[in-house]
């Protein structure tokens, strides 16, 4: 992976979890994921116009990203609703990469050194210390279910817009209808779940939503684009350091706990990122 790209996804995870933040910062959980999922549909929307229709060959992996996103967000909306951000989102994204890297090793080209994988596994152990206080201090376990759930849908749909993007011959196209028929079918789900009461009144609330969709468009479209040109596993796992960013988010911003522990856990995801340069 070049430095260029090590940065842009850098760069994607940052913003990956900054969209999070607000989406957990907001009263309504329901209600901010919705408002992602409208801003996803106008960009998408536009994505879809401005780009080549994708190879037929991807249409498939299309469907099955579309199914695997509407699982992780309706179930990591259900997981905010039952606990903190610096604990759901570890959880949700901490057991992907390492189940991704599995896959890549048994199925595809992608060719890993020992230091990446070891990188891989430990960048995944870390982001799970993250939250280790659910298992060990009886905090909130309501919310592991729901986590667990949408850490599989995480892993299942990046394999999927990986491979995806690499067999469509244009990855923006890819990216914008994934997001499109997304959003579609998320939102009318929750509209059919809530009624129109899911969408807000206040003028803020839709500035914030759009917003925060906009940043989780950008920071998926890097992290695709990334994964035609360097290993699908590497680039999710350093697209998961958006753990230590939500993390700082949620103890500085939202003022959520913070202990010795997390600090460690952010060490040890630091030096699996230092092993995937090497």
């Amino acid at each position: 992976m070049g430095v260029g790209v090590f940065l842009a996804v850098l760069f994607a995870a940052f913003l990956h979890a900054a969209w999070n933040a607000v989406i957990k910062s907001g009263t309504n959980k329901l209600q901010g994921m919705v408002l992602l999922s409208i801003a996803h549909a106008f960009i998408g929307l536009a994505m879809v116009i401005a780009f080549p229709v994708p190879d037929p060959a991807a249409f498939v992996w299309l469907a099955i990203s579309v199914v695997l996103h509407l699982i992780y967000k309706t179930f990591l909306t259900l997981a905010y609703q039952k606990g903190d951000l610096s604990r759901v989102y570890p959880i949700s994204r901490g057991t992907a990469p390492v189940m991704v890297l599995i896959v890549s090793l048994l199925f595809l080209n992608d060719e890993f050194s020992a230091w990446q994988m070891a990188g891989v596994v430990l960048v995944g152990f870390g982001i799970l210390m993250m939250a280790r206080g659910v298992f060990t201090n009886d905090e909130q376990r309501g919310l592991l279910p729901f986590a667990l759930i949408a850490a599989m849908g995480t892993a299942g749909y990046t394999l999927a817009d990986g491979i995806g993007a690499r067999v469509s011959l244009h990855p923006s196209a890819f990216v914008g209808w994934v997001f499109l028929l997304d959003s579609i079918l998320f939102t009318s789900w929750a509209l059919a779940f809530k009624g129109l009461k899911v969408l807000p009144k206040q003028p803020r609330v839709w500035a914030l939503g759009l917003v925060a969709g906009s940043a989780s468009v950008v920071a998926y479209w890097i992290a695709v684009w990334a994964m035609t040109v360097a290993p699908i596993a590497l680039v999710a796992t350093l697209r998961e350091t958006s753990v230590l960013f939500a993390v700082l988010i949620g103890v500085v911003f939202l003022k959520e706990k913070s202990d010795k522990g997390k600090v460690l856990a952010a060490l040890v995801i630091v030096s699996g990122i230092v092993l995937m340069r090497l």
